[in-house]
């Protein structure tokens, strides 16, 4: 006669881990005292947020003539420290809502860590074009009123403009779409939880039961956000895209910018969500969720997406040496020859020739290596954008208005003050919610293990056949 089957909730996918024990690792964060490295971060990450208060405040009362900005010059730090934090946002939207369109497992143990990358990086970047405007209490200009303010109507011809509906929407979305996700595990600790704590994880929850209607629904709005978000993917950096290559600017002027800023958005975004799981998973020691076939995956996005962002720069110089077109061929010599040359090499090595590494299944599958690239590729995508926007400012038509940027220290402060804004909202975020989707991991539990245990019952009948002497089960093994 045969052996029993295991149940399926015992069955184990990493580190022999049944349904209790994955609510137990990913609520436990949320209801202890927090870890001695978690307020080591959150304290350096709270003292940098101060400095960046310090230098806003700096900032409104002096006025942007504190910035290293000129008359020719006159997007420096802050548009490039804007796009460059629209293109990070970029990756929680792609893992969640492609992913998930496109029933990709592996998604599972970094979604929600992304999706709360995308809205406190939007949160970040939002930022820098409002303190741009100098007069910050006019920000409301950017809105469109035109029968309120006279003269000063909304010109829906800018490119600017679209930025503020796309990156409105995509905010918008990606916030609906990281709550809906949150719901079910908001619940699971209201469930744990007692007192005060108890009545906000129930308001938060909006009253959540786990009946089949509720996840009924909850699946259909997954879904709906999710076909909803997938062409924001493609739309947001688009559009900001067009902030460039919509003037006649040498340099801005080309068709290839919206394609290669999408792709450079996601081969940023997802090496910092390696950065940010890779502390995350040492931090909240979530090793058995945060696995090294999750890091791998995303590494091999990364390969993808770097060698799509090297053969767009290629292109690039090619078509400015093809083109004939004399502007055109100086904004590119500039670039490689000119004063920011240490940009434009920096750019290239850190996003075309670092990624390569990961063609090495050890490398890639490497803590330490994918740790230190994922912050070289950050930093190359800052280049990425500093090479953009500066050099190809600093050489304009006339000689005679050339000039060289850098930055002051409170454009610096503003700057590294983003950082410890972005960083004190997702370790807050890490005490509040499981940073690791729980239903969505216990769901995938239930699919490995069915399949395990098909897999082994077939085994154990073709043994059985053979008149193997085996006494256990396969699957007690």
């Amino acid at each position: 006669m045969s052996q029993p089957i295991a149940p399926v909730r015992h069955i184990l996918i990493e580190g022999n881990k049944s349904y209790h024990d994955i609510t137990e690792d990913l609520c436990t964060p949320t209801e202890t005292t927090p870890s001695r490295e978690w307020i080591v971060a959150f304290t350096l990450s709270a003292a940098f947020l101060g400095l960046y208060l310090f230098a806003i405040v700096w900032t409104v009362w002096k006025g942007i003539g504190e910035w290293g900005a000129n008359r020719t010059i006159n997007w420096a730090w802050d548009i490039t420290n804007f796009v460059w934090w629209i293109g990070i946002g970029h990756a929680g939207t792609l893992i969640s809502a492609i992913l998930l369109l496109f029933r990709q497992r592996w998604r599972t143990g970094v979604n929600r860590a992304a999706e709360a990358m995308t809205i406190f990086a939007v949160i970040c970047a939002g930022q820098f074009p409002i303190f741009h405007m100098g007069r910050v209490w006019l920000a409301f200009f950017i809105f469109p009123f035109p029968n309120t303010r006279g003269p000063l109507w909304t010109n829906f011809n800018s490119p600017l403009l679209w930025d503020v509906f796309a990156i409105s929407t995509y905010f918008s979305v990606s916030l609906l779409f990281w709550y809906t996700g949150l719901v079910p595990d908001l619940a699971t600790v209201r469930d744990r939880a007692t007192g005060f704590r108890r009545k906000m994880y129930e308001l938060f929850s909006f009253g959540w039961t786990g009946s089949a209607k509720h996840w009924q629904r909850w699946e259909s709005l997954s879904l709906i956000l999710a076909g909803i978000s997938t062409p924001l993917v493609l739309s947001v950096h688009t559009i900001v895209s067009f902030d460039f290559a919509t003037s006649v600017i040498p340099g801005w002027h080309t068709t290839i910018f919206p394609p290669y800023f999408v792709a450079g958005a996601i081969f940023s975004g997802f090496a910092m969500v390696l950065t940010l799981m890779l502390i995350t998973r040492k931090v909240l020691k979530l090793e058995e969720y945060i696995t090294m076939n999750h890091i791998e995956s995303m590494n091999k996005v990364i390969v993808l997406t770097g060698t799509i962002v090297g053969v767009a720069y290629l292109t690039e110089l090619f078509v400015a040496w093809y083109s004939g077109y004399i502007y055109e061929q100086f904004a590119f010599y500039n670039r490689v020859f000119g004063v920011y040359w240490w940009s434009y090499f920096g750019m290239m090595f850190c996003n075309v020739v670092s990624p390569q590494l990961f063609w090495s299944r050890k490398i890639r599958r490497s803590i330490w290596w994918t740790f230190f690239l994922s912050i070289v590729v950050n930093i190359g995508m800052w280049f990425e954008r500093f090479v953009i926007i500066a050099t190809t400012l600093a050489r304009d038509f006339l000689p005679s208005s050339w000039s060289y940027y850098s930055p002051t220290w409170v454009e610096i402060a503003i700057f590294s003050g983003t950082v410890g804004l972005f960083f004190t909202l997702y370790l807050t975020f890490t005490r509040v919610a499981p940073v690791v989707a729980i239903a969505e991991v216990k769901s995938i539990l239930k699919v490995a293990g069915s399949q395990y245990v098909e897999k082994a019952r077939k085994e154990y009948h073709e043994r059985h056949q053979k008149g193997s002497s085996a006494t256990h089960h396969p699957v007690e093994h």
